[in-house]
């Protein structure tokens, strides 16, 4: 059973649109343990769904009307996943329906408008849309009615949003995997542009590079005793002596509601991330920074939250205590200690670039080709404009020069007098022009 509007409305939004994968937390030292006597709103963070603001403004409307508030504070979760909520959109107010109408039709019109834009803009590149792909873009609502918000439409909310948090993290990691092979496919690419002497100098600076970042400080298991004595000590200014979970909860409970969201629990990981990575160092990657923050939050959600709604309540992290798993002592295996591909998976990635490069080179020679051929067409038709423009220009001239000349050139032949006819020479029907007369011709005899 969930308690309170924060946890009811954490659920609607499985799991949370309290969340913010992508922020940098930053430390904030506390001279003493000061636990806060009220809530305090605190600006939701993007889901990272290209349908946030859609689901936000759903879940905004649909909380003002109280029979689906209390339905939603009482749900259970697999019973949300499954639709059963939606089917109390029924009994919602009218004012509450027509504002999901209207967001809806508004929600329509800027899919509508992006996948124009994007037409245009790969129509004019000669490239073809991925017809799935913008399906997919639709699967939150059901486009077939594009004016009420209907049942369907909160069912296909609340799906979407499960299964695409679900796999937002597993999306983040591909997108890090491939930025890592294409790190290292630019670095060897760079090796083959140079001679033997400077490339043994690159060769050695990577190695040492590689081997400064590897030396830092013991980096504690995220949610370890150790790790979190660390926060206590060294954010919050306290005796690491007189550490007690209960208190350390309260204090990073930020914004008062009994549960560590995403954000929350990655906050925590900011002292531990800053032995491994600084801007300032040359060896330090902030974009592999973020997938450690990211493993270190799996880890822990993995072993604290056990009902997985992506929340870590306060009960979930006491009990997480009193584990075996709370009192490791081994140190955290960072990404340099866990190769993230092999050389069969570079070659590979090297060989899918090979193809697009080819792919994009016979798409350019093709539109070369077209190129030419347009221009060559439209020098044929400069000069036919040309040739027209001169003859159009002659003309004229000699209108000019002698009117009556072009006068008369326009006429075929002069007309003869009322009811006079012309003579015609035998054996042409062409008739003599006027003033000339037939003459007789002497016919032939035969033998």
């Amino acid at each position: 059973m969930w308690r309170g509007k924060a946890s009811g409305r954490c659920v609607l939004v499985l799991l949370s649109l309290w969340l913010c994968v992508q922020s940098v937390p930053i430390s904030v030292d506390k001279t003493k343990v000061v636990v806060p006597d009220e809530k305090l709103e605190t600006p939701q963070s993007d889901t990272g769904l290209h349908y946030d603001r859609y689901l936000r403004e759903v879940v905004d409307f649909l909380e003002k009307d109280a029979h689906f508030r209390d339905k939603l504070h009482n749900a259970d979760m697999e019973d949300i996943k499954k639709g059963k909520l939606s089917k109390e959109l029924d009994f919602v107010s009218h004012h509450v329906r027509t504002k999901l109408d209207e967001l809806k039709r508004q929600e329509l019109n800027r899919l509508r408008m992006l996948i124009k834009a994007k037409q245009d803009i790969q129509g004019g590149n000669g490239m073809t849309l991925d017809h799935q792909v913008l399906l997919k873009q639709f699967e939150h609502l059901n486009h077939t009615n594009p004016h009420t918000f209907e049942v369907e439409d909160l069912d296909r909310l609340i799906k979407s949003a499960s299964s695409d948090l679900e796999n937002f993290d597993k999306e983040r990691h591909e997108e890090f995997k491939k930025y890592e092979l294409m790190k290292e496919h630019e670095r060897r690419e760079r090796l083959k542009t140079m001679d033997e002497e400077h490339r043994k100098k690159e060769e050695a600076h990577y190695e040492e590079m590689k081997k400064k970042h590897a030396e830092h400080p013991k980096v504690h298991h995220p949610g370890s005793q150790d790790q979190l004595k660390e926060v206590w000590e060294e954010s919050d200014g306290l005796d690491p002596n007189e550490f007690e979970p209960k208190t350390f909860f309260k204090l990073h409970d930020s914004n008062g509601d009994g549960y560590f969201d995403e954000n929350e629990l990655e906050a925590l990981f900011t002292k531990s991330l800053e032995k491994v990575y600084n801007p300032a160092h040359e060896e330090d990657d902030m974009i592999e920074m973020e997938e450690e923050r990211l493993r270190m939050r799996e880890h822990v959600m993995k072993e604290v939250d056990t009902n997985k709604d992506r929340l870590v309540s306060v009960d979930e992290f006491m009990a997480a205590t009193r584990q075996k798993e709370f009192m490791e002592t081994d140190d955290w295996e960072t990404l340099d200690q866990n190769p993230l591909y092999t050389e069969e998976e570079l070659k590979q990635f090297e060989e899918h670039l090979t193809n697009e490069e080819n792919n994009l080179k016979e798409k350019t020679s093709g539109l070369q080709k077209q190129r030419e051929e347009l221009e060559r067409q439209q020098e044929q038709l400069d000069a036919q404009k040309m040739q027209l423009q001169q003859a159009v220009e002659h003309m004229e001239k000699i209108k000019a020069q002698n009117p009556q000349a072009v006068k008369d050139s326009g006429a075929s032949v002069a007309s003869p007098p009322t009811g006079e006819k012309l003579p015609v020479l035998p054996g042409n029907s062409q008739p003599l022009p006027s003033g000339h007369q037939q003459q007789d011709v002497p016919v032939p005899l035969h033998s």
